[in-house]
């Protein structure tokens, strides 16, 4: 009896093992991995390039003395505007006064001796001193004069103020005065498109501050000199701003169009990142159903498409679905 059951013990593990064994084999045949492809089109594409900058006045000048004052009074607040040649801040003018009393009793006495001079009871020396003198003092007066009354240089609007009546001027301009009409963003351009980016581009300009609006601007200054360690060189744009609804200070986007090129369009399903290493990649179908792994040079995404600058020839077909199962060189099925 004990034979018996030893022998069915033994049927009954080489059974589970063929069992086992025949599983194992049928895991290890491998499918065909099964894809799906798309057409590398070729076609013409805007060649734009998108850069960041912060708006800026045209013009921007501090109002300030050329020497330490105490302020009697200021004209003008944050906000508004002043035209060319406005007073805005009147300084105290007690050397003023009293330079202007010294100028009074300088020209009587160089009157004197101016007479006294001319029927010889006076040298030329004597002449030229007193001559010196009041010239002196009228260079003086008239510096004294603009240094105690502050007049705005250009048409502006006051941008900031520092002082309060009644304080001594310091190292701060008493007022900040920009020209906001028109105004201007600086963008870094990089070196490959210096001989493509004329003075008069139109240029589009979006501001965070209104969205998707589009503000029309012009590129107005192209700098001579690329920098040497970024290879980038600056460009000036300029908006007219006649309604004056662009301020110094917003945030914007300065869309700058290089004309067209015809490059190879991909879906954008069919590019893979490489992790780690920033690469891309594309599967290329080739004859007998092969796949080539193909590192591709990315150009703008358009949408749900990317442009290809080099790794794809125009007309290939490229794999769009079923990339994990793939490696270079691996015959696929393709589905529709």
């Amino acid at each position: 009896m004990r034979k018996s059951i030893q022998a069915l013990t033994l049927i009954i593990l080489v059974s589970v093992s063929v069992a086992c064994n025949s599983k194992k084999n049928e895991v290890r045949v491998d499918e065909t991995p099964r894809v799906k492809v798309a057409q590398a089109e070729m076609r013409s594409v805007d060649q734009t390039e998108e850069y960041t900058a912060t708006v800026e006045s045209d013009v921007k000048n501090n109002i300030m003395p050329q020497s330490y004052l105490r302020i009697e009074k200021i004209f003008v607040e944050v906000g508004d505007r002043v035209g060319k040649g406005q007073i805005l801040v009147q300084l105290d003018a007690t050397n003023l006064r009293q330079l202007k009393l010294q100028i009074e009793n300088q020209k009587v006495e160089f009157n004197r001796i101016d007479q006294l001079y001319k029927v010889g009871g006076a040298s030329k020396a004597e002449w030229d001193n007193a001559k010196m003198d009041l010239d002196v003092k009228e260079t003086q007066y008239r510096n004294y004069l603009v240094n105690t009354q502050l007049r705005s240089p250009i048409n502006g609007i006051v941008t900031a103020r520092n002082y309060d009546n009644g304080d001594m001027t310091g190292s701060n301009p008493v007022l900040v005065i920009e020209q906001i009409s028109p105004v201007k963003l600086i963008i870094n351009v990089s070196e490959p498109h210096f001989p493509l980016i004329k003075k008069g581009m139109p240029v589009d300009i979006k501001l965070d501050t209104y969205g998707n609006e589009l503000f029309k601007g012009r590129v107005y200054i192209v700098y001579p000199t690329i920098d040497s360690n970024t290879h980038t060189f600056p460009v000036e744009i300029r908006i007219a701003n006649n309604d004056q609804r662009v301020r110094p200070g917003m945030f914007g986007r300065v869309t700058v169009s290089y004309g067209s090129k015809k490059h190879v369009i991909v879906p954008d399903e069919a590019v893979i990142k490489q992790i780690g290493a920033g690469d891309h990649y594309v599967y290329v179908l080739k004859e007998g159903n092969t796949v080539t792994y193909n590192k591709v040079k990315l150009g703008q995404r358009l949408g749900k498409e990317y442009e290809i600058l080099d790794g794809v020839p125009a007309g290939s077909q490229v794999v769009v679905a079923g990339q994990t199962k793939l490696a270079d060189g691996v015959k696929v099925d393709i589905v529709k």
